[in-house]
């Protein structure tokens, strides 16, 4: 229990630096207590209280009032309206009031045509001590678990409520603190690291709810607020809890191609003109020992194309339709499960059309190179001859032109011709062919090759 000590020693250091340099009061109607500590907190306008005072413990406690004329009524769960007077002291210039049984209890005060109204708590009614944390069975799922606080009881209620001037229940926020180790994913990394967690619990109960951690932790239990300021808030320790919850996060990069004669109608998501490359890649949390990426053409997964036991996988789309992809992950029990969202890949029918003239070297940029305007060809073979059936160039990617050379050098003006076999990602087959007529331009001196 060395941790639980020195914990202990560090909050109480803290705690006195936050009594000494944070004032309990704020300005306006204020009460003064002697023979105990207090903590004053400003209460929610609609509940028509000035000030709530938390005493750490109120009985034989005396309350001051900064007027020797001011009329006091004290009243309880009913409301400021069923308020009774009670007899109250003088001293000097304030008016004192012992309380004697030690009840939480609204005080009114009127002063000078003015009422302000205050809800006392006495702590120590409310003081907690508990004593162990343990990991409760059998409750659990893959997303949440509960911690068991002893020596709590099930059917006792733990909260420390007031009540407004109408007599309306409202809880007090007790600030416990419950802290643990989690992973949480870092897009700088693009991979998961390990957190502090904390969470504030307004309220104990006997089992409290929690969200499982990604990771082995231990979890940490110290308070309530007041007597954290005050010095003296229990912690707890828990045995060293084992994770099965399994997260994963993932992402999709599309390669990109920029074919000035490629037509893509896809704007938006993946896919487009095939052939389609996409990286699918899932970081992964401690838990998961089963890994998959699953490719389906059906979006309800009933069946599957492809499976891919690791969390990177590369992919070529050269089919036509609508795929999609997804990421599974499973701790080694296979009791948690975790499904990636759902990648849509649209691949286009295909197309293919081939002109029939351009002019080589006549204007830079313009009409200077032949090319076939294509999508989602996923084969192709043109090969490009002169009249004699002598070959000029053989091209193998759509993307691919012919800039008029042979042998580094324009060819003349005139008829060519083209054949072509080529196949879509829809399984269309292409057999083409016809003629290339290249216009006269100009032809530089020495530039043009004559073939036979």
């Amino acid at each position: 229990m060395k941790s639980v000590a020195k914990y202990k020693t560090l909050l109480k250091a803290l705690s006195l630096a936050i009594i000494v340099c944070t004032p309990l009061t704020s300005a306006g109607a204020d009460l003064l207590f002697n023979g105990s500590r207090v903590i004053s907190i400003k209460a929610e306008s609609s509940s028509g209280l000035d000030k709530i005072y938390v005493v750490e413990n109120l009985t034989g406690v005396t309350a001051n009032y900064s007027s020797n004329k001011a009329i006091w009524s004290k009243w309880g769960n009913m409301g400021a309206a069923y308020g009774e007077m009670i007899t109250t002291g003088v001293t000097g210039n304030f008016s004192t009031y012992k309380f004697a049984d030690g009840s939480d209890c609204g005080i009114t005060i009127e002063d000078g045509g003015r009422m302000y109204h205050f809800w006392i708590v006495n702590y120590a009614k409310h003081q907690i001590d508990f004593t162990n944390l343990s990991i409760k069975d059998g409750d659990d799922d893959c997303q949440s678990m509960y911690l068991n606080i002893e020596p709590l009881k099930e059917d006792k209620d733990y909260s420390i409520d007031y009540f407004t001037i109408n007599g309306a229940p409202r809880e007090l926020d007790r600030g416990y603190k419950l802290t643990y180790n989690t992973l949480e994913y870092d897009t700088n990394s693009m991979g998961y690291n390990q957190t502090a967690k904390e969470e504030t619990i307004a309220t104990l109960k006997s089992s409290i709810r929690v969200s499982k951690p990604l990771c082995d932790t231990q979890f940490i239990l110290s308070g309530d607020r007041f007597a954290r300021e005050w010095g003296k808030e229990n912690v707890a320790e828990s045995p060293i809890y084992t994770t099965d919850a399994v997260e994963a996060t993932t992402y999709a990069e599309q390669e990109e191609r920029d074919n000035d004669n490629e037509q893509n109608d896809q704007t938006t998501g993946l896919g487009g003109s095939a052939p389609v490359n996409i990286r699918f890649v899932a970081a992964i949390t401690d838990a998961a020992q089963f890994t998959e990426w699953q490719l389906s053409a059906s979006s309800e997964f009933e069946t599957y194309e492809l499976r891919f036991n690791q969390t990177e996988v590369d992919y070529t789309f050269t089919e036509y339709g609508t795929w999609y992809m997804r990421f599974q992950a499973s701790n080694a029990a296979g009791t948690c499960d975790y499904f990636s969202e759902t990648y849509e890949i649209h691949i286009g029918e295909s197309r293919l059309v081939c002109p029939n003239a351009f002019s080589p070297n006549a204007s830079e940029g313009v009409n200077d190179e032949w090319k076939v305007s294509y999508k989602s060809i996923v084969e192709f073979e043109c090969h490009i001859f002169n009249r004699w059936g002598t070959k000029i160039i053989s091209l193998t990617d759509p993307s691919q032109g012919w800039d008029g050379k042979y042998n580094g050098k324009y060819v003349p003006a005139g008829v060519y011709y083209y054949v072509i076999k080529a196949r879509g990602s829809d399984g269309h087959k292409y057999d083409l062919s016809g003629d290339i007529n290249i216009l006269k331009y100009k032809e530089p001196s020495g530039q043009t090759t004559e073939i036979e």
